[in-house]
């Protein structure tokens, strides 16, 4: 009964469906990583060169036919899987939404490697759409942090698929279709971005033209999807101003977006219950989707 116990207590907490591979055939890009992958700090990871998808589909029953692919923060050096992907994934399956959670490829300096991961994730969901019981044109994307600055270089720089590809999944475009951003890097400009998740993408460069291709809310278009964003007044890490910014230039367009920011709050609060306010924006974010007609 003792063994019993301590086999049963040492298990995850957290219960995917299943995973898959991004890149079962090799990626196209590689980030120059020749250490294993390490975990620490009870499910936070570094040193990732795999990039992997956790899967957590809700009961037919409750199934809205929504999606989201969850992006942990971490500064590009590290990834929190726990309170900024697995339980974001929970919540949102128990409300009747995928929540698909992508461990995705730490740069070291190689820049295009987390968006090509994060764009070839999108692309996989609307494969597995009918099998997976989601709709394709109501996959979002989400991210925390360096995550939210992922998850919106997704939402300003994707494509449309293509359709000669000898890959199904490739043939598939990679827009989201809305984005659900908390406390996330916008900009790389200096005095406003977060420069620890700058030159874990970019490397040491000072050359604003390198710097100015991941500011993101200069690739704001009529095309970028609409956007949720939580985030904290009181944030010294990644300032307001980054979705400030961000959210001005996509009312250019009049893109539907809403933002909270909330009095207290700090940075990093994922979906915990921290005994603040800001506990309650996953139910704010469930209304939002009901406004832009995501979920019924």
């Amino acid at each position: 009964m003792i063994l019993f116990f301590i086999l049963i207590s040492t298990l995850t907490v957290y219960s995917q469906d299943f995973s898959l591979e991004v890149w079962p055939n090799g990626a196209p890009n590689d980030n120059g990583l020749d250490r294993p992958e390490e975990k620490y700090d009870g499910v936070r990871v570094r040193y990732v060169s795999e990039a992997e998808m956790y899967i957590y589909l809700p009961e037919k029953s409750v199934n809205t036919g929504a999606a989201v692919l969850i992006c942990p923060g971490g500064g590009y050096t590290i990834e929190a899987m726990d309170h900024e992907g697995y339980e974001i994934a929970e919540w949102l399956k128990e409300k009747g939404i995928a929540g698909i959670v992508l461990k995705y490829r730490l740069p070291y300096g190689h820049d295009e490697v987390p968006s090509s991961d994060a764009r070839q994730a999108m692309r996989i969901i609307r494969q597995h759409a009918a099998e997976w019981g989601i709709n394709p044109e109501k996959v979002g994307i989400a991210g925390s942090s360096a995550g939210g600055h992922l998850a919106s270089t997704v939402g300003t720089r994707f494509d449309a698929g293509q359709i000669d590809s000898d890959n199904a999944a490739n043939q598939l475009s990679s827009r989201p279709d809305f984005m659900l951003l908390l406390y996330p890097v916008i900009s790389f400009k200096e005095g406003v971005g977060h420069m620890g998740s700058r030159k874990n993408l970019i490397g040491e460069t000072n050359d604003w033209e390198v710097a100015k291709k991941y500011s993101n809310e200069l690739f704001v278009t009529e095309q970028t999807p609409p956007a949720f964003f939580i985030l904290a007044d009181n944030d010294k890490s990644v300032i307001p101003l980054n979705s400030i910014n961000f959210y001005l230039a996509m009312k250019k367009y009049d893109i539907p977006a809403e933002m909270h920011i909330f009095q207290e709050g700090g940075h990093g609060f994922g979906i915990r219950k921290n005994n603040i306010p800001a506990d309650n924006w996953p139910n704010l974010f469930y209304d939002w989707l009901k406004a832009i007609k995501i979920i019924d």
